[in-house]
C-alpha cells in the first residue's frame, strides 16, 4: 500500500518502503540503539543471499491516510530503556510526518534485546 495525497499540482504517492528507510535512518541514529532488528522473513532470506535491506527494523502500515509505524530495536546496556523508547518514538513520528505530511496514528517501539 502506499500514501496517496493530491493537491493544486497534482497526486503524489510516497510507497511504505521509502516512509520505512526513512524512519529507520532516524530510528539508527537515536542515542542508546545498537542495531535494528528485522521482524519480516523475506528480509531475513534476502539477507542470506546478499541483499541490502532498506528500512530494516521498520514496519509501515498505511490505512485511510494515517500511518502505523512499528519499530523493533536492540539498545546499549545502561540507558534508561523508557527514555531511548520515547526518544525513538519522536523521532520515528516527527520523520515521517515531516516526510509524507501525514499524521502518524501509532509508533510502537519493541525492544527485542539488550547489547553490551
Amino acid at each position: 500500500m502506499s500514501l496517496i495525497t493530491s493537491n493544486k499540482y497534482g497526486k503524489i504517492s510516497i510507497s511504505d518502503e521509502a516512509v520505512a528507510m526513512v524512519c529507520s535512518q532516524a530510528a539508527a541514529e537515536c542515542y542508546g540503539v545498537v542495531e535494528l532488528v528485522s521482524r519480516r522473513l523475506s528480509d531475513n532470506i534476502g539477507r542470506l543471499w546478499g541483499k541490502t535491506i532498506y528500512g530494516k527494523g521498520v514496519k509501515i502500515a498505511t490505512v485511510d491516510n494515517l500511518i502505523y509505524i512499528d519499530v523493533f530495536a536492540i539498545l546499549k546496556r545502561g540507558v534508561n530503556i523508557e527514555a531511548v523508547k520515547e526518544s525513538l518514538r519522536r523521532a520515528v513520528t516527527y520523520a515521517a510526518e515531516s516526510f509524507t505530511g501525514m499524521r502518524v496514528k501509532t509508533a510502537n517501539i519493541n525492544i527485542v534485546g539488550i547489547r553490551v
